[in-house]
């Protein structure tokens, strides 16, 4: 039998998952690391904790592949990293991530120039300090010592090719979300490296997600369980995978992801910019373009719930042996539909899309006397949806009216988040059983690249069996009823996010107590 190992690098862990070359999961494993959250709005992760979380998940999964051959190893990988290195390929800093947001100010003056808006019309990329672009800016202000030394700029799945290889590659799916692409051309943006101040000798050498590098050391091989002539096909973003994961690479078919984070995206043929700035343009590959919008804000929004209001709870589930998220949602499930007029905005983290504000806050509005912990879970839940669907209405504009959701991530694991989804966007959601959609996609990309099959299309024999929740009529009267004033709530606390992030800033983390 032949095998393909699907790696997915992630914000807190690495997933190796192997399959046979039908998309049938053989064996996974998965291997976490921290995020460092060391100084506000930092967000950074190891790389030695990562490179050892990446070769131990594939050295497990390539013991699994017996009486057979693995011929190869793809990636999905989380976007928007950054890392600097000196002339002689040291690194000068950890892994500057997606969620790190110290580049604010620099992002907000040069949204504010009108520069950045002619940026984003070439790059595709969201003026936000999540981008490379930003955080350079960031390094360049900030850490001036790093900027005059760093000689190169990578990203995670980078920065493996250069220890396995020694080469210095991003394929053009990462490279689309780091500010500095220029999408029509698939070269670096000269206007981009003139506002950074960077050379483009400092920035790897786009290549096509389908490139393949042979030839590991010996060592590295033994390491990772490897033939040393194994294929290492590049793959592509964890965005862009999602959608080609659950098959939704037709027009008009939307995929959406919650998992720390969250997204929605649909796949066109060319790139395609939103006048208004708010949705991003990166690649799958040169004949795929996923159009779509980031939230900060997604599982990790309903974990701060469950760890700051739900503990007892938590402690008698794991006495219990159960999951205690699933019986946290099954005390939101005791609520109606909407919450009883309990909304909530989801912005602890920031958030990029569709607000593009890395201030913002979260809230509850509406709270009154009859609202219970139920009715704050189930107003968390809904919040990070009616979220997802301001981004929608954003991406219809740009992309065209969405004909069918295909939704992915861990919140498909919970049956009334689905149905919230589907009331909520009042369409039929479609929910795939199989889970690891970022790894299976990854390997097609593989296959592909090997010329072991001749499109993407394929996998959508591979996806097997899915879930339909179709909108009930009873809830979705009720939150066409409440998601206008959701929508017009977030554009009306907008001007003061900006005061309260400077309070936090200057007191909550300092010690200090306002007078």
């Amino acid at each position: 039998m032949d095998y393909l190992i699907g790696v997915d690098l992630g914000t807190t862990s690495t997933k190796a998952v192997l399959f046979d070359t039908k998309g049938k999961v053989i064996a996974s494993a998965n291997h976490g690391y921290p995020l460092y959250r060391d100084t506000p709005d930092m967000a950074e992760e190891d790389l030695d904790e990562i490179m050892r979380a990446f070769t131990e998940a594939v050295q497990e999964v390539a013991a699994k592949a017996v009486d057979g051959q693995i011929l190869g190893v793809s990636f999905s990988s989380a976007m928007h990293s950054l890392i600097a290195f000196d002339e002689n390929w040291q690194p000068l800093t950890r892994v500057i991530t997606w969620a790190d947001n110290r580049a604010v100010k620099y992002t907000e003056k040069l949204r504010s120039t009108g520069v950045g808006q002619e940026i984003y019309s070439k790059t595709g990329t969201p003026i936000h300090p999540m981008a490379p672009l930003s955080k350079l800016l960031w390094l360049k202000n900030e850490q001036p010592a790093i900027y005059k030394q760093a000689a190169h700029y990578l990203g995670i799945k980078e920065y493996i090719f250069h220890k396995l290889f020694g080469v210095n590659r991003m394929d053009i799916s990462i490279a689309s979300g780091t500010g500095m692409l220029n999408i029509f051309d698939l070269d670096w943006d000269a206007q981009a490296l003139e506002v950074t101040g960077v050379r483009k000798e400092q920035m790897p050498e786009p290549v096509s997600p389908y490139t393949i590098e042979r030839g590991l050391d010996e060592a590295r091989a033994n390491a990772l369980g490897l033939d040393p002539e194994t294929a290492f096909v590049y793959g592509a973003g964890d965005g862009p995978l999602s959608n080609l994961g659950v098959n939704a690479i037709q027009p008009g078919v939307a995929a959406v992801t919650i998992g720390t984070s969250g997204a929605i995206r649909v796949v066109t043929d060319r790139p395609k910019i939103d006048p208004k700035g708010r949705t991003f343009t990166y690649a799958l590959d040169k004949d795929h373009w996923v159009i779509g919008g980031p939230v900060n804000n997604g599982g990790d929004v309903l974990r701060w719930a469950r760890d700051n209001m739900f503990d007892a709870e938590k402690s008698t589930a794991d006495l219990l042996g159960m999951d205690s998220y699933d019986l946290m949602t099954e005390i939101a499930g005791r609520v109606p539909a909407g919450a009883d007029g309990l909304l909530f905005h989801p912005y602890l983290g920031g958030e990029r899309a569709p607000i593009w504000d890395a201030n913002a806050r979260g809230s509850f509005f509406g709270l009154t006397h009859i609202h219970t912990r139920a009715h704050m879970v189930r107003s968390v839940m809904e919040g990070i949806i009616f979220n997802i669907y301001m981004v929608a209405l954003a991406l219809e504009e740009v992309a065209g009216s969405l004909k069918s959701i295909q939704a992915t991530g861990g919140f498909a694991r919970s049956p009334l988040w689905r149905q919230m989804m589907a009331d909520i966007f009042e369409q039929t959601v479609t929910v795939p059983k199989a889970f690891e959609s970022g790894a299976l996609a990854a390997t097609v990309m593989a296959q592909k690249a090997l010329g072991l099959v001749d499109n993407l299309e394929v996998i959508g024999d591979m996806i097997g069996e899915s879930n339909d929740y179709a909108p009930q009529p009873e809830n979705y009267e009720v939150y066409r009823a409440l998601t206008p004033i959701f929508i017009r709530l977030s554009r009306q606390l907008q001007p003061e996010y900006a005061n309260i992030a400077d309070f936090q800033r200057k007191y909550v983390h300092t010690g200090k107590q306002s007078k």
